[in-house]
């Protein structure tokens, strides 16, 4: 069982559509990583299917900068050690809303509370007034499809190459980033159907290609859109780059952890 390439680095997203924070490692358990996308602002005049705030809508908002208050506890759940000991390794407990509580920075500066309403008239200041917000929160993270999202360093590059521009891999918010042996793009795709093991422990179902919209488009630190990366994926791939997995064994995931194909 020879390793097929390493974890690039790991991302979690505390608030849907803001600023993710790489770690030197993260808890992935089966509903996804920990501390990631546990808040959210719903918008009553968005579809039902997809009632979020996001940066489709308000582009600025991936410069809003989310800090949790008690970082250590926010990184992994407490009694983890624990309830790895107890065969065949029991799901910890994940922490409560004092443990998890979180501030955010806005783009001028400013740190307000993640439940302030003045946060919730800074970003909707420059929308058209139609959008009744409100805070989200969740125990587990409302990811928009499956549990964890991975995307290799390869197909970063292939994509620059095609919209002819330096691409950023955080523009793609993936929580695993991947480097692989094989030099292609998209090579990530290969595993879907499989069983990978990341690290000594995390075991992920790789399930299905990952749908993109306007998100991929926004530079990270600009929030400035490149409409060519979405033209290129909807053109070239279908619309899909990266790829989707269910956790099978729960764990700890770090920077430089080997991937391995268990079958």
């Amino acid at each position: 069982m020879s390793a097929i390439g390493k974890v690039d680095s790991v991302w979690r997203y505390p608030v849907k559509s803001m600023r993710g924070e790489e770690l030197e490692q993260v808890y992935i358990g089966f509903s996804g990583v920990y501390g990631d996308r546990l808040f959210a602002f719903k918008d009553a005049s968005a579809m039902a299917g997809f009632p979020y705030l996001t940066g489709r809508e308000e582009q600025e908002m991936l410069l809003y900068r989310p800090l949790f208050r008690n970082p250590d506890k926010a990184a992994m759940p407490l009694n983890l050690a624990e309830a790895e000991d107890l065969a065949p390794g029991v799901t910890p407990i994940f922490g409560d809303a004092d443990e998890l509580g979180l501030d955010i920075e806005t783009p001028s500066g400013d740190v307000l509370a993640i439940d302030d309403p003045a946060l919730i008239e800074k970003l909707t200041a420059r929308l058209d007034g139609k959008h009744d917000v409100s805070l989200l929160r969740c125990d587990r993270p409302m990811t928009d499809c499956r549990p964890v999202s991975l995307f290799s360093l390869q197909t970063t590059r292939q994509l620059g190459e095609e919209v002819d521009a330096v691409l950023d891999k955080r523009s793609f918010r993936a929580n695993i980033y991947v480097d692989l042996a094989a030099a292609d793009g998209f090579g990530e795709e290969k595993l879907i159907g499989k069983t990978v093991q990341i690290g000594a422990r995390v075991v992920l179902s790789i399930l299905e290609r990952d749908p993109r919209c306007k998100m991929i488009t926004l530079d990270p630190d600009t929030g400035e859109a490149n409409p060519k990366i979405l033209r290129a994926v909807a053109r070239n791939h279908d619309g899909m780059a990266g790829i989707y997995g269910a956790v099978l064994v729960e764990g700890a995931v770090r920077a430089g952890d080997e991937i391995k194909i268990l079958n």
